[in-house]
């Protein structure tokens, strides 16, 4: 018998952002598994796309506290076309797990255009961290 598919909970959660000049907001981050590897969309309002942003465009990466003192990162390019001053949306950024870790979102860099925007947590994750 194959091993079943791990199950994340919760699958979604929120936390705030500060992007420094680029702006700050709350970001929705929506989680899924598969045995080891896991996927983050990311979703935040706390930048907004000056210019019409072509999908596939966007580099990604996500830095999460790991069980309380590590840290684990979750990267990719992909994200959906994004029309000049809407929310920015990108993923899914991939990574690995083990079965029990808890992650908490922390950082947040994206890179559009050659410009890099760094963004850190400035709330606790609600309603709390994932776990796998």
């Amino acid at each position: 018998m194959a091993p079943t598919a791990g199950a994340v909970e919760p699958q979604s959660a929120t936390l705030s952002f500060d992007c420094g000049s680029f702006g700050s907001g709350t970001a929705t981050l929506t989680a899924a598994q598969n045995g080891t590897s896991a996927t983050i969309q990311v979703s935040t309002s706390a930048i907004t796309a000056p210019v019409n942003v072509a999908a596939g465009s966007v580099k990604s990466t996500l830095t999460l506290t790991k069980n309380g003192s590590g840290t684990t990162t979750f990267t990719g390019n992909r994200n959906p076309a994004i029309p000049s001053g809407s929310p920015v949306s990108t993923g899914p950024l991939t990574g690995t797990v083990a079965a029990g870790d808890s992650l908490v979102g922390k950082s947040l860099k994206i890179v559009v255009f050659g410009i890099t925007v760094n963004c850190t947590a400035t709330s606790a994750q609600s309603p709390g961290p994932f776990v796998f």
